[in-house]
């Protein structure tokens, strides 16, 4: 089965059956602890359902203190993005955010520049084109695992602004890759559903093995991609 037939035919998460009343709850747990709440590991349903769309459950100020939250475990973990459902809340909610310095041979292989914050409220992905690049992506909900993921190497992103303006923007290399990754998250999608099986590797093996730039020495030595589709 070719990756493009796969993706398509990735099973549709049910939607959480949850309350507003049963979500509020939730999120005053996670802002009453006095730690940062752990993120969700791989297993848990609330992963591999579709979260419910933001429609004013929680109050301006409960949302923007969720927020500050989701930003602060992002940064803890480190990682460059994270969706409400990975603190166990099943709300369209996801805060984004690549700052980190990179090798710039490996930034201009990769399409990787930096994403200056923000935050995303019931957000949609459409493919830009047909170009599709494969690289190598890590999930904080998986940890310790890595695998080559073949993805839209542009999309166009339809979301709610936290003050409530619908926004549309466009984006390309290793942005769009963060984009694609974390609203896959709030709709019961992990990147292991859009992953090469054969490229899977432990973080240590990845770092001793296929760190580079682009996927080409993994890709022959583990037997996944035809030639001409990797990155």
């Amino acid at each position: 089965m070719s990756p493009d037939s796969r993706n398509e035919t990735i099973r549709e998460a049910r939607t959480a059956d949850v309350s507003a009343e049963r979500i509020r709850e939730t999120v005053d747990q996670v802002l009453g602890s006095e730690v940062l709440p752990p993120i969700v590991q791989a297993g848990h349903p609330v992963l591999r359902q579709q979260a419910v769309p933001f429609t004013g459950q929680l109050d301006d100020a409960e949302l923007g203190r969720l927020i500050d939250v989701m930003r602060r475990v992002m940064y803890m973990a480190p990682g460059v993005g994270l969706a409400a459902p990975q603190l166990g809340i099943p709300l369209q909610i996801a805060v984004l955010e690549d700052r980190f310095d990179v090798d710039p041979d490996v930034a201009a292989v990769r399409g990787r520049e930096a994403l200056p914050f923000f935050a995303v409220l019931n957000p949609r992905y459409e493919p830009l084109g047909t170009s599709r690049k494969a690289f190598y992506e890590g999930c904080l909900s998986l940890n310790g695992l890595q695998a080559a993921v073949l993805r839209p190497e542009s999309v166009r992103l339809d979301y709610t602004a936290l003050d409530g303006t619908a926004q549309q923007r466009n984006f390309t290399g290793w942005q769009a890759r963060i984009v694609q990754h974390e609203t896959d998250h709030l709709h019961g999608i992990l990147y292991l559903d859009r992953a090469e099986l054969r490229s899977l590797s432990s973080n240590a093996e990845y770092s001793a093995r296929w760190a580079q730039p682009d996927i080409t020495h993994a890709r022959q030595e583990l037997g996944f991609l035809p030639g001409e589709s990797a990155g």
